[in-house]
C-alpha cells in the first residue's frame, strides 16, 4: 500500500493554519483590546507581551500558503481567485498593523495615539477578513472547467460576514486570556472582567455558525447527521461545551478582587485554546475530504506525486526547525511582563 501524500499534505496545511490561528490570534486580539485599555503604560505592557515573539507568527501563514501551492495547485489558483479581495484586505491589515507596531514605540507622545488607532484598525481588519475568507470558503466555491466561476464580490454575503464577526470575537478572547497569563495587577483584573462576556459572545457565535452551516449546505447536514458519522462527530460539541465551562469556571465570580496569588494565570488561556481548536476541528470535519468545497477533494486537486514527495522532504526538515525556534523564543520570554520591561 502506497503512502497517501495528499492526506499527509492536508494534515500539514491543517496544522500550519491552526498554528497561525493560535499564535497570531492572540496577537491580533491584543490590538482589538486596545479600546478597553486607555492608559498608555498599560498599552505598552500589552504590546510588550508579544513584542519578542510576534514577528515569527506569520511564518505559519506562509507555510500554509506555500504548502497549498506545492501540494494542491488547483486549490491554490481557485481559492485565490475567489477570495482575492478579502485576502488582500487581510494582508493590508497585517502590514498596517506591523508598521503601527514599530512606529508606535518611536513616535512622539502627541503622535502615539495615531499609531494606536492604526494598530487597532489593522488588527480588526486582518481578523475580520480572515473570518470572511473562512466563511466564503465553507459556503462553497463555484467552479467550471477547473477555474473559478463566480464574481469578485461573491464573498459579500450574510454567512461570510457573520463568520468574520465570529473570528474577531475569537481572537479578542485569545488576546484577553493571553494577557491574563502574561500580566498582573489592575491590567490582569481588567482582562478577567472583559473575558467573561467575550466567552459568552464566542459561544453564541459558534452556535450561530454551527446552526447556519448545515442549513446552508445539505451535503454538510448529511455528513453531520448521518450514521455512523454522528457518533464520530458528537464528541466535538460536547468537548467544546466542556472547554467553555472550564473557561468560565477559571474566571469565577470575584476572582478579579482576590489576592494576587489566587488570580487565574494559565488556565483561561489553555481553555480558550481548546475552544478555538475544537471549533476549528469542527469546521474541518464539515468540509472533509474536500479542499475546494463543495465537490473537489484533496485527491482531485493534488499535484503529481513526484512534486508532493519532493516538497514534503523539505517541509519535514523545516517544520521541526520552526517549532524549535518558536518554542525557544516563548521559553526565553516566559513569565509576567512588568511595566518597566522594555522588549522593543
Amino acid at each position: 500500500m502506497g503512502i497517501d501524500l495528499p492526506l499527509i499534505w492536508a494534515v500539514i496545511i491543517f496544522f500550519g493554519v491552526m498554528m497561525y490561528v493560535v499564535m497570531d490570534g492572540f496577537d491580533l486580539g491584543i490590538g482589538m483590546l486596545y479600546p478597553f485599555v486607555p492608559l498608555r503604560h498599560d498599552r505598552d505592557v500589552m504590546m510588550n507581551t508579544v513584542a519578542p515573539v510576534w514577528d515569527g507568527n506569520e511564518t505559519w501563514l506562509v507555510l500554509g500558503g506555500a504548502g497549498l501551492l506545492a501540494a494542491f495547485p488547483l486549490a491554490y489558483s481557485v481559492l485565490l481567485s475567489a477570495l482575492y479581495l478579502p485576502l488582500i484586505f487581510m494582508l493590508l491589515g497585517l502590514i498596517f498593523r506591523g508598521v503601527a507596531f514599530e512606529f508606535r514605540f518611536k513616535a512622539l507622545d502627541h503622535e502615539r495615539h495615531i499609531w494606536d488607532k492604526a494598530f487597532i484598525g489593522g488588527s480588526f481588519t486582518a481578523a475580520f477578513f480572515q473570518g470572511v475568507a473562512l466563511g466564503a470558503y465553507i459556503r462553497g466555491i463555484p467552479m467550471a472547467h477547473h477555474t473559478y466561476a463566480g464574481g469578485p464580490l461573491d464573498w459579500i454575503a450574510p454567512f461570510p460576514l457573520a463568520t468574520g464577526v465570529g473570528v474577531v470575537i475569537a481572537y479578542t478572547l485569545l488576546g484577553s486570556t493571553w494577557l491574563i497569563l502574561k500580566t498582573d495587577g489592575e491590567l490582569q483584573r481588567k482582562m478577567i472582567r472583559v473575558t467573561r462576556p467575550l466567552t459568552w459572545l464566542l459561544l453564541a457565535a459558534i452556535a450561530v455558525v454551527s446552526i447556519w452551516t448545515p442549513l446552508a449546505d445539505s451535503a454538510i447536514a448529511a455528513r453531520w447527521f448521518s450514521l455512523p458519522n454522528l457518533f464520530w462527530f458528537a464528541p466535538v460539541p460536547l468537548l467544546l461545551g466542556a472547554a467553555v465551562l472550564l473557561l468560565l469556571r477559571s474566571l469565577g465570580p470575584g476572582l478579579e478582587h482576590a489576592p494576587e496569588d489566587e488570580q487565574p494565570h494559565a488556565a483561561p488561556f489553555v481553555c480558550a485554546l481548546a475552544v478555538i481548536f475544537l471549533g476549528y476541528t469542527g469546521l474541518a470535519i464539515s468540509i472533509w475530504p474536500n479542499i475546494i468545497p463543495p465537490h473537489i477533494s484533496i485527491w482531485d486537486a493534488a499535484s503529481p506525486p513526484q512534486s508532493q514527495g519532493f516538497t514534503l522532504v523539505g517541509t519535514l526538515l523545516i517544520v521541526p526547525m520552526i517549532l524549535g525556534y518558536t518554542a525557544w523564543s516563548y521559553y526565553v520570554f516566559r513569565g509576567k511582563v512588568q511595566h518597566d520591561d522594555h522588549y522593543h
